[in-house]
């Protein structure tokens, strides 16, 4: 949304397609708002995947919390790790 406001605030034009000069304060900045501009459909898969690994991780933090609340239930200690032998 920025990459459109810069490109209509400067009367240049933004697509996927292919990349437009686009002359701010006599420098071309037509390839850079082309990437911000394609870097936006980039979250088009980015936010769906990073909510699925969010759900996942949710659910196996459910699980795990259950897990360890019946153990505490049942008086099984929870495990100590043994110290590093010494060489």
């Amino acid at each position: 949304m920025t990459c459109a406001w810069i490109a209509n605030s400067h009367g240049c034009k933004v697509d996927e397609g292919s990349v437009h000069p686009c002359i701010i304060n006599g420098k071309d900045y037509g390839q850079l708002l082309y990437t911000l501009g394609v870097l936006g459909w980039l979250m088009l898969v980015t936010i769906p995947g990073g909510l699925f690994a969010f759900v996942i991780w949710l659910i196996v933090l459910i699980l795990h919390r259950a897990s360890w609340r019946k153990r505490l239930a049942a008086g099984v200690p929870p495990p100590i790790p043994r110290p590093p032998a010494a060489v």
